[in-house]
């Protein structure tokens, strides 16, 4: 269910509000433009600032949009094991098709601590878990034998793993079998995870170029290397320019250039630096994006 090009979507907003009406716009984009599901409410959607009327407005807005055309994998993930049960609980009663949880961060539980954490939520719910490690977030790193003990939990189907090492990448997709969907979280190394054996991405890149990302995920599961080492190139510069500032810095502004939002952040992120936006626009000319 969980294959292929994910974005993780931006959460465009308006004189301080979420923008329903661009929001929108970007899904339907998305949609046209070959992305295989929507990530609403993660990193990228700005969740840690997000009070709950308004991750839940998110989740619905995108729910109410795909209509069932893609799926909808909902950030529920908190460093607080009770609010990730009801933030999934709430996406699961919205529609959404999934639930991304992010490792608890700040808090830096022991691997006992985060299998206990995940097991719990899996426990109420029936959607779909798909895990999320990126310890340079949360400081916390799940390793390979943490992830394979919590595959054995019914519910929990995969990984976005973003811990940047494709050591641990192949020790998770050797442990835990075939069925368990291991998906990049970082998007300089998406091709090397399909590689070897990844089974998608979710991507910060495809909130600019969803036909380039989705055809790259494509091209490495119609084992067609050479399509999808030739993408992985040509997305090279992109990748890098959008975490020149902290995500989804970069990318929020490179929307905004665009014309696809407005240029709103949510305090304490703010608009890139004068130097960096220079280098963002000189990038996304050599894509003829602007």
């Amino acid at each position: 269910m969980f294959e292929g090009s994910f974005v993780a979507i931006v959460t465009p907003f308006s004189n301080g509000k979420v923008d329903a009406s661009a929001l929108r716009g970007l899904i339907e984009f998305h949609i046209e433009n070959g992305t295989n599901g929507i990530v609403p409410c993660g990193t990228t959607g700005e969740s840690a600032t997000l009070n709950h009327a308004e991750h839940e407005e998110v989740i619905r807005i995108a729910v109410e949009t795909c209509k069932g055309r893609i799926p909808v994998l909902a950030g529920t993930g908190s460093n607080a094991t009770q609010e990730a049960i009801e933030l999934t609980q709430r996406a699961q009663k919205i529609g959404a098709d999934g639930a991304l949880l992010i490792t608890p961060y700040y808090n830096k539980p022991t691997q006992e601590g985060l299998f206990q954490h995940f097991s719990a939520v899996a426990k109420e719910t029936d959607l779909p878990i798909i895990l999320y490690n990126v310890p340079s977030r949360t400081s916390i790193n799940m390793v390979s034998s943490t992830v394979a003990r919590l595959s054995s939990v019914r519910n929990i189907v995969g990984i976005k793993e973003a811990s940047g090492s494709l050591v641990q990448v192949s020790e998770i997709i050797d442990s835990c079998g075939p069925d368990f969907e291991v998906i990049s979280g970082e998007d300089a190394l998406t091709w090397p995870i399909l590689a070897i054996g990844g089974k998608g991405a979710i991507s910060v890149t495809a909130n600019l170029v969803p036909d380039k990302c989705a055809k790259m995920c494509r091209a490495a599961r119609e084992g067609d290397v050479d399509k999808a080492k030739e993408l992985h190139y040509e997305l090279l510069k992109l990748n890098d320019i959008l975490f020149i500032e902290t995500n989804p810095i970069p990318v929020k502004a490179a929307l905004a250039l665009m014309s696809r939002i407005e240029n709103e952040f949510r305090a304490p992120l703010c608009a890139p630096s004068e130097e960096n936006l220079s280098k963002l626009k000189a990038v996304l000319k050599s894509y003829d994006l602007v």
